[in-house]
């Protein structure tokens, strides 16, 4: 399986446009064919392309550098340089394309085939039959074609989930992954086994479903770099809901507190998103214990509790229609709001 990688550095270069040409016709039958410089061809772009094929960019890693075809130079007989062929590189779904020197955001590449040109290659070169006027009949004269675009780039990737599994670690969000979606993430029964965010996709009734992200779990000062969470918070900026996944043998409150704080830090606008409470791992508990925490997690205000057991899939119908609810809703709004 292919490493996941969700930065990367990439120098590009569009293509040099091709020169103009310097040439006069001189046929038998022409003798005053006058200047006949062909220009120069278009330099190539350098075009990224959305492909939900492609998961990580762990390509960019081995090719750092990516180059556009340059322009071919005019010709005589009028004769104009063929144009450089673009460059069209794929990167994955929900990668941003930002400017290394300045920081701007170039292209949010959030749908398969969506493409951006992120250098655009140098416009041709005139030939000398432009220059040509009634007292300068001769012009020895033709414009050199235009350097195309250069500059480093930064990539991030950036996954595209309905839902984000947000925890701390070792609360079981693999295991919930694993159960609702058949994906094989990692499982281990010691802190920060999830290394990187995984995805599986929920199927319910008539082939509908929702896709999930497993994020790794989360701790007490991760939007400022402790544990892995920096690193991967931004995943959850793509997500519509969020599931909180809470070891119920744990402290309820203080762990959803810690919780709310980092995605608080981070991005204010996470805890606007529709959210519940999975309190998992309920076979190690007893019922009155379940009962007084999930009172405990309904005083955080993180939408409604539910008591599941992901390794013995207890719980699991309710929270899949749970969520799917959440999910549908979301999409209709999003619908009504752009008028589909």
């Amino acid at each position: 399986m292919a490493r996941f990688v969700d930065e990367a550095r990439v120098f590009v270069r569009a293509g040099k446009g091709g020169d103009g040409a310097i040439a006069f016709l001189r046929e038998k039958f022409r003798p005053f064919g006058g200047p006949a410089g062909g220009d120069g061809g278009k330099g190539g772009d350098v075009v990224f392309e959305a492909d939900e094929g492609s998961l990580t960019l762990l390509d960019f890693k081995y090719r750092p550098v990516l180059i556009a075809k340059n322009g071919e130079n005019g010709r005589g007989k009028g004769q104009h340089g063929r144009s450089g062929d673009d460059l069209v590189v794929k990167v994955p779904v929900g990668t941003v394309v930002l400017d290394e020197a300045t920081g701007e955001v170039i292209a949010e590449l959030l749908a398969d085939g969506q493409r951006a040109v992120v250098a655009k290659g140098g416009r041709g070169g005139l030939g000398n039959k432009h220059f040509a006027t009634p007292t300068c009949r001769a012009p020895r004269i033709a414009t050199p074609g235009r350097p195309g675009e250069e500059r480093y780039l930064r990539l991030e990737l950036k996954l595209i989930a309905d839902v984000g599994l947000v925890g701390l670690p070792n609360a079981g969000k693999s295991t919930l992954l694993a159960a609702l979606t058949g994906a094989k993430p990692k499982i281990a029964p010691y802190p920060f086994t999830t290394l990187v965010p995984n995805l599986g996709r929920v199927i319910t009734d008539l082939g509908q479903g929702y896709t999930v992200a497993d994020i790794p779990g989360l701790i007490k000062g991760a939007h400022l770099g402790q544990g892995l969470g920096i690193r991967f918070l931004r995943h959850l900026a793509r997500t519509r809901a969020l599931v909180f996944v809470v070891d119920i043998a744990s402290d309820v409150e203080t762990a959803l507190s810690t919780l709310k704080q980092e995605l608080e830090a981070f991005d204010h606008s996470l805890l606007e998103r529709p959210s519940i409470v999975a309190l998992n791992k309920v076979d190690l508990v007893t019922s009155d214990v379940v009962a007084d925490k999930i009172a405990q997690a309904k005083l955080m205000g993180l939408g409604d509790v539910y008591p599941i057991s992901a390794r013995y899939q207890k719980g699991l119908a309710a929270l899949v229609e749970a969520v799917k609810a959440k999910v549908a809703g979301l999409l209709a709004s999003s619908n009504v709001a752009t008028g589909v």
